[in-house]
């Protein structure tokens, strides 16, 4: 038998080694070997059971989680923008974080942005190898300074949309964070900030939509919530910032205005219609007696924050 032929007969060859073949999000779990042998119940209690495990991941991620909602915070009291940038899972993740700001922490739209590789109709439907293109990334941070914050997620820690992105605003003088769940040498190198969460391969193999992207979700909420609490936007556990947008809303503003301001509902209904629906300036309305106008000069003084508010009355 010749050398080629025992080449031809001698069985599948071994995939090629490639950077995506060596990284943890890509590995196959040996929880789930079985998987399409199994009833219904045990697949679905594996996979809650392994989100767990991502959470838990997460968590010990929250130093680095930490900085970077101080990097947040600091780039809102600047003047600056917040651009989370990604691509596939990680992508739909960013446009989520930045849509669900405005509502809940009445931020202007143009101060928290989401983007994805591909643009706007990659939310919906995947565009072939927008994720493969670097340039696209370098173009997604071009008008980024050295006020904003670029934040990159991608679950594999490769996407070479999200390394041209942090490179370019890297260059402009942005600050970075890159949120990954795929631990590796150099990363820190990529950002200011590298949240790194280990979380361990899929339960289907390379699906990063699964516990990747649950814990990716938990670290983004933790950066926008706490930066915003950092910024006044909480008192107490009450979001104090929210825009009143639906039935619902408008319901939960009268309850924290209510609560806050230790007056009765009806009362702290009149109390936002006449501070124009601000939460805020009627809970100091409610707790110090004052109109609207010198509610407002109050809380400016106090950079927006209502416990300040509040208490520089009590040091008079």
């Amino acid at each position: 038998m010749t050398a080629a032929s025992k080449k031809r007969t001698a069985g599948p060859a071994r995939p090629t080694a490639d950077r995506w073949s060596r990284l943890l999000t890509e590995s196959r779990n040996p929880r789930s070997r079985d998987l399409d042998q199994l009833p219904t119940a045990k697949v679905v209690a594996l996979l809650l059971d392994e989100d767990r495990r991502a959470l838990v991941a997460a968590a010990r991620a929250q130093r680095a989680i930490a900085r970077a909602a101080d990097l947040a915070a600091t780039a809102l009291a600047a003047g600056g923008r917040i651009v989370f940038l990604g691509a596939g899972t990680s992508g739909r993740l960013a446009i989520l974080e930045a849509a669900e700001c405005p509502p809940t922490f009445g931020t202007a739209p143009e101060q928290i942005l989401g983007v994805m590789a591909g643009g706007e109709q990659a939310v919906f439907r995947a565009v072939e190898g927008a994720e493969d293109r670097g340039e696209d990334g370098v173009a997604a941070a071009a008008t980024l300074g050295p006020r904003d914050l670029l934040v990159g997620i991608s679950a594999s820690s490769v996407t070479p949309f999200v390394h041209g992105a942090l490179a370019s605003a890297r260059a402009r003088g942005a600050r970075t964070v890159l949120v990954t769940c795929a631990p590796g040498r150099g990363l820190t190198k990529l950002a200011d900030v590298a949240v790194v969460m280990a979380t361990g391969p899929e339960v289907l193999t390379g699906s990063t939509r699964l516990k990747a992207g649950s814990a990716t979700k938990a670290a983004l909420n933790a950066i926008t919530t706490a930066a915003m609490v950092r910024l006044g936007k909480a008192y107490e556990n009450l979001m104090v910032d929210l825009r009143q947008n639906s039935a619902k809303l408008v319901s939960r503003a009268r309850r924290i205005v209510s609560i806050a301001g230790g007056v009765p509902i009806d009362e702290a209904a009149r109390l936002l219609e006449a501070a124009g629906g601000e939460a805020k300036t009627a809970i100091v309305m409610a707790r110090l007696g004052l109109d609207a106008a010198a509610a407002r000069v109050r809380l400016d003084a106090a950079d927006g924050h209502v416990r300040r508010a509040l208490a520089a009355r009590r040091k008079r």
